[in-house]
Parts: structure tokens; C-alpha cells; sequence
């Protein structure tokens, strides 16, 4: 006995927005990974010496580097906005026996990252 499939079309995610955007986040998550290893090259170029440092940084300059990561910041600013947005969904805060209001949540975590980004350009600009 065979069931029968529909067949999806190879652009299904490009029919709704929403499933856009989910296409979308899950293809950041391969630029969070090259943030994650160009920040464990950064911290070994760091701890080899600073000829090793030089190095890096100029490997770093190569246009085609800066564009790569230009467009993983994107992705990553993505990801960020996006789980801000199912954070509510994903997190139930009860406080003095009441949920807390999904916006509050949302908010909180848009302020926690408005703090930690102030903090750590502060510690790298002074």
C-alpha cells in the first residue's frame, strides 16, 4: 500500500513571509557558528604572540573577509531580534503567583542587550 506524498516545490519558504524568516533564521545559525570560530582564531592569534596577531589581523582585511562577516553580523542581528520575539513563548515567568506580561519578558531582553553592548564597547573603547 503506498500513500500518497504531495509534492513540496523547492521554494515552499519563499510562499509566506513568515516561512521566509524561518528559512532565514535557521541559515544564521551557520554565521553565529563562523562568528564562534573566527573569535576562537581571534583568541588564539592573541595568545600565539603578537607576529601571529599581525597575521591575523592581516588576513582579517581581505575584502572578501570584512563582506563575510558584514553579512554574518546581519545574520546574527537576525537571530538576536528573532529569539527576542519567541523569547516570550519560550519563557514563563510567574512572579507573586502571576505571569509576567510576554511584552516585559521582550523587553527585558532588549534592554539586557542594550546594557551588555554599552559595557563591553565601553571596555573596548577605553
Amino acid at each position: 500500500m503506498s500513500l500518497y506524498h504531495r509534492p513540496v516545490p523547492l521554494l515552499w519558504w519563499l510562499e509566506r513571509r513568515s516561512y521566509f524568516v524561518f528559512v532565514l533564521r535557521e541559515l544564521s545559525s551557520v554565521f553565529v557558528a563562523w562568528f564562534v570560530v573566527y573569535l576562537l582564531l581571534l583568541i588564539n592569534a592573541v595568545s600565539s604572540g603578537p607576529t601571529e596577531y599581525e597575521r591575523f589581523l592581516d588576513r582579517s582585511g581581505h575584502w572578501w573577509v570584512v563582506a563575510i562577516n558584514l553579512i554574518a553580523l546581519g545574520f546574527v542581528l537576525l537571530h538576536a531580534v528573532t529569539w527576542f520575539g519567541l523569547a516570550p513563548k519560550a519563557i514563563v515567568v510567574q512572579l507573586r503567583g502571576r505571569r509576567v506580561q510576554p511584552r516585559l519578558i521582550a523587553a527585558a531582553h532588549y534592554l539586557l542587550w542594550l546594557v551588555l553592548s554599552a559595557v563591553i564597547a565601553w571596555v573596548i573603547l577605553l
